[in-house]
């Protein structure tokens, strides 16, 4: 390792060549890497989607839900099922462990619920299961307007043209219509024509359903040739199919308009997109996993400008994207690590004073970034926000290297030796010590980028672009930084170096520091209380705010509103909302019972996202007999909010009644605002209880009661209805009664239900009609019944200033037999990303631990450089109060740098120094030489790394709510640590080498053979620090 830089200063083509080779490959892997606003995760998982339309949560909970829950349990490498049941729908997602062939588990499941597909109702609609492989939202929501289409043909246009040409976009995985309707025949049938004729609505779609469709005959040879034969009893029109033929009982016939009215029409609507008060037609787009958000995005965008200037009567409008947030995101990012780099250059030259020694060291930079896109790129990252982050935290690091080695070869030419002997010997002294402090940070880091879990798939993008960042800084080190200074610098002759006036008074500080080292050690056991006090005084949260341009809200109304209801509060909380002169759009999706509005923010808005949430809010809540609330910027728990507790329990009683008991206990914290259980309102419903005994007389079931009630009421499922074939697709015929006459009971009452003699009674006549109430919504959690309550965050709290509050509450501490309280989804993943960030941490502190026992070859001098890792936070707490920022995952990235740099800087000092004793200088001597020889480089990379970091912590461009925290952390912890370590390292290095002076002859004579002189102190024949 010593001899590589005299290798390259001897052969200086073979460097040169790696380095541009690998700054090319550099250059094309960055222009071919994706850009996301997250790195994509390797997440194993299918849903099971299951839909039978009217059914009861509660329902499809026992019929459908707990079966396929069952049905997955057993398949192999299955981590967690959670389900969520709605009215006529049932979700249930099945996580698998992290590692597990995605394509394997999908086809487990799949074939799971094949095998119980006899045991679910025949209402259903054919069971899903798809494959989780679309990351994150919809990239963008457009909206589209025609003056010349109705809005069925918009509709379809939107389904067939724009979807067609949008998925052949690659990378694009869904294009989801919202709002508008869909294309179908409606046969509208007359209740009392139905009653008369003893006609039921089931048996009308059943004969439909026989007669109106093409189909295969079979074939035959007729004259001499071979034709096929063909059965054509589809109508070609609305009104033919009216003309259609209808048995009715005693052997009688009917048309089918003679009951009901048959229209071509389009589907009963249960959606509506509405932008600035008026309806529209809206898309989004979705990606794959894996697929560039940016890339994504402006393809989609070609092909919608295409379609436009393909059809001018066609209006697109883009009413929210997340991709504007990602590329200003990866724009800021990327200024704010050349504005480091060029900050930490004038710093080297500030010092130096010399414009080539300021070169050679600012080519390292350069040299370095470039190619670790090469080598990010083969590890599959992309340019995401955790990577860029990584880049942005190595800016002023890249430079360390070559500081040190260039300082070192300037301080050599000044004691009168050429370029080309200073670099040789310069490099050869020095190399080890730049090899070690490189490792350390890389030993910090490596853990990082090997975390397990859902964590570590985020993460493995930072610590990985951290370690092949400071890796290739190290190779232009020791490859490219001696190479050039041998070659390129000027002699100019013996100067004095390191006899400024701010090195001679450290001198002074040094000397007083060794004088009185126990006084030293007393003022480091001050900072470590200091640093313990600072942080526990710290508010705490998972992930800072960000600062974005758009906002969501979440819209609930009682169950049972209509659609009309549910868009005129949409419009009135939109309109508030437009009010506000940070709004510069508000695009609602509007749906029965809930609904989202999509808020795009003006860029030049006086407030942050946050504060612009916490001010709206009381005016919103200010809404009559509707929910509305804020979507956490974060993410929050399972129902969106920013705090979240959930509980889980076998006895649905049981947990309601603890869940209960908790909201209660919330609404008492002042920091907490709407603590509620998610979903808790009970939605109205109609109860058909059947009279058994006399239905069991007619031969009437309750499986053909729900049917015919099903079908009148809402019409059957799409896989048993009548289809109309057109020439470009087929069209559902809907039979139902139309929506007026299902406004009254007695219409409900009257209907007619099938007997055994094939006549029909009035419903009224085998059931008890009633009122009742049922769950709007279920949510289960490994086979187990869950409720999720919600809060929302007082203004000016963080979720670590409250949490242990809601964790201390007596209904959480004391919950009834069989209920738990339970993690899930983000609340998971915090968890596991905190221990494995400690776990980490401590096996980075080991393996740092380690790297110094093999380049001491000595045990107790590296205790000195781990006790100085003890010092690394202090700064950044002080910064943090300073600037008012919680404890947060970006703060913690930026202490794991600070136990990097800290160690790096006592590497030098305590390697110099064991240098100098090995060459039988007296300690103390050593110690000061070592002092008066490595401060400047020290100081050097640390004003460097803080002039890199300045325009990180500043985040003049773009949200800087990641960036900045991290960036005050490392300033702050630089500017203390680097002043604690240069005092305090060299007066512990000092004592230590006292303790083993004085230990090491009386373990030698116990543990050892005595094969040497157990009399001879240690400092006098120390090991060469190789």
């Amino acid at each position: 390792m010593r001899n590589i830089s005299s290798w390259s200063i001897r052969n200086p083509i073979p460097p040169i060549v790696l380095f541009v080779l690998l700054t090319l490959a550099g250059i094309v892997s960055f222009r071919n890497m994706s850009i996301n606003e997250m790195p994509d995760v390797s997440f194993p998982a299918a849903q099971v989607v299951i839909v039978q339309p009217g059914a009861a949560p509660t329902e499809l909970e026992t019929q459908v839900t707990q079966r396929v829950e069952a049905a997955v349990r057993s398949i192999n490498g299955v981590d967690e099922i959670t389900s969520w049941v709605g009215e006529g729908q049932s979700f249930t997602t099945v996580q698998f462990a992290i590692g597990t062939p995605i394509d394997r588990g999908v086809n487990d499941v799949r074939d799971a619920i094949s095998n119980i597909r006899s045991e679910l109702p025949n209402g259903i609609l054919e069971p899903q299961v798809n494959r989780v492989d679309f990351s994150g939202g919809p990239l963008a929501y457009i909206s589209v307007e025609s003056t010349d289409m109705t809005l069925e043909e918009l509709s379809w246009f939107v389904d067939n043209t724009v979807a067609k040409k949008l998925l052949g976009v690659p990378g694009m995985a869904r294009v989801g219509r919202g709002g508008g309707v869909s294309r179908e025949i409606r046969v509208i049938l007359d209740p009392a024509r139905l009653q008369a004729y003893g006609l039921t609505a089931s048996e009308v779609n059943a004969q439909l359903r026989q007669t109106n469709l093409n189909a295969a005959g079979g074939r035959t040879e007729i004259a001499g040739s071979e034709q096929n034969i063909r059965v054509v009893g589809n109508a070609d029109t609305a009104y033919g199919l009216g003309q259609t033929q209808i048995s009715a009982s005693g052997g009688r016939s009917l048309r089918l308009s003679d009951i009901a009215t048959v229209r071509d029409l389009y589907a009963e609507q249960r959606s509506v997109a509405l932008m600035n008060g008026r309806q529209v037609l809206s898309f989004s787009l979705t990606k794959t996993k894996g697929a560039s958000d940016v890339s994504v995005y402006d393809g989609a965008m070609e092909v919608v400008d295409q379609i436009a200037k393909d059809n001018p009567k066609i209006k697109f409008t883009q009413l929210y994207t997340s991709v504007d947030y990602t590329k200003d995101q990866y724009r800021s990012a990327i200024m704010a690590m050349v504005e480091g780099a060029v900050l930490a250059v004038v710093v080297v030259f500030l010092f130096l004073r010399d414009w080539r020694a300021t070169a050679i060291s600012a080519m390292a930079i350069p040299l370095s970034a470039i190619p670790a896109f090469f080598f990010m790129d083969l590890m599959g990252f992309s340019l995401n926000q955790l990577s860029l982050l990584a880049l942005s935290l190595v800016a002023g690091v890249l430079v360390d290297d070559a500081i040190v080695e260039i300082e070192n070869i300037v301080r050599h030419m000044r004691m009168g030796k050429t370029p080309y002997q200073a670099a040789m010997e310069a490099a050869d002294e020095i190399g080890l010590a730049v090899v070690a402090t490189t490792m350390a940070i890389v030993a910090v880091f490596l853990p990082v980028a090997l975390m397990p879990g859902i964590s570590g798939q985020f993460f493995k993008n930072f610590g990985g672009t951290v370690v092949v960042s400071v890796l290739l800084s190290l190779a232009v080190a020791r490859l490219i930084t001696p190479m050039l200074a041998a070659h390129f610098l000027k002699d100019h002759g013996q100067a004095a170096h390191g006899d400024s006036a701010w090195i001679r008074w450290y001198m002074k500080l040094l000397n007083w520091t060794l004088a009185n080292r126990w006084k030293t050690m007393g003022f480091g056991a001050l900072a470590l209380v200091a640093t313990v006090i600072g942080y526990a005084t710290l508010p705490v949260t998972f992930q800072p705010s960000t600062d974005t341009d758009y906002s969501q809200v979440r819209i609930e109304l009682p169950p049972g509103t209509t659609l009309a209801q549910n868009e005129a509060v949409a419009e009135k909380v939109s309109a508030i909302l437009r009010a506000s002169p940070s709004v510069a759009a508000a695009f609602a999706d509007v749906n029965i019972g809930e609904s989202n509005i999509y808020v795009t923010l003006r860029k030049d808005r006086p407030t942050t996202s946050i504060e612009f949430e916490r001010a709206m809010s009381p005016k919103l809540q200010e809404i009559a007999d509707a929910r509305v609330t804020f979507q956490s910027q974060n993410g929050g728990g399972p129902g969106g909010r920013e705090m979240s507790t959930m509980l889980a329990g076998d006895d649905p009683l049981k947990l309601e009644t603890a869940a209960l008991a908790v909201v209660k206990e919330m609404k008492t914290l002042p920091g907490l605002r709407q603590p509620r259980i998610e979903g808790d309102l009970q939605r109205p419903e109609i109860t058909i209880k059947p009279r058994f005994d006399l239905a069991a007389e007619l031969g009437v079931t309750t499986a053909a009661l729900s049917q015919t009630i099903r079908i009148a009421t809402i019409g059957d499922i799409d896989q048993n209805v009548a289809k109309f074939s057109l020439s470009d697709r087929q069209i559902p015929i809907r039979v139902s009664l139309s929506e007026e006459s299902r406004r009254t009971l007695s219409t409900i009452e009257n209907l007619p239900v099938p007997t055994a003699n094939g006549k029909s009674v009035p419903l009224k006549v085998v059931a008890d009609i009633g009122f009742g109430a049922g769950a709007t919504e279920l949510r289960r959690y490994n086979q187990q019944r869950r409720v999720v309550i919600g809060a929302d965050l007082a203004p000016g709290l963080v979720s670590g200033d409250v949490q242990p509050q809601i964790d201390a509450l007596p209904s959480l501490k004391n919950l009834p037999e069989g209920v738990e309280v339970v993690k899930l989804g983000q609340q998971k993943w915090q968890a596991e990303l905190f221990v494995n960030f400690m776990v980490a941490v401590v096996a980075g502190v080991l393996l740092v631990f380690a790297v110094l026992v093999l380049l001491y070859r000595r045990v107790l001098p590296p205790f000195v450089n781990m006790g100085s890792l003890l010092l690394a936070p202090l700064g950044g707490a002080i910064a943090l109060h300073l600037t008012g920022n919680a404890v947060s995952m970006p703060v913690f990235i930026g202490i794991l740098m600070l136990l990097g740099i800290v160690a790096k800087n006592s590497i030098l000092l305590v390697d110099m120094a064991i240098e100098e004793m090995s060459k039988g200088v007296e300690r103390t001597e050593a110690i000061l030489e070592a002092g008066h020889k490595r401060v400047q480089p020290i100081v050097m990379t640390t004003v460097a790394m803080v002039a890199g970091m300045m325009p990180i912590a500043l985040s003049l461009g773009g949200d800087g709510s990641w960036r900045a925290p991290m960036g005050i952390t490392v300033i702050g912890g630089l500017i203390v640590s680097t002043a604690l370590t240069l005092l305090i390292v060299p007066a512990s290095f000092s004592l230590a080498v006292g303790v083993e002076n004085w230990l090491g002859p009386r373990l030698r004579r116990i543990l050892t053979n005595g094969g040497a002189d157990s009399s001879e102190p240690v400092a006098s024949k120390p090991a060469p620090a190789e």
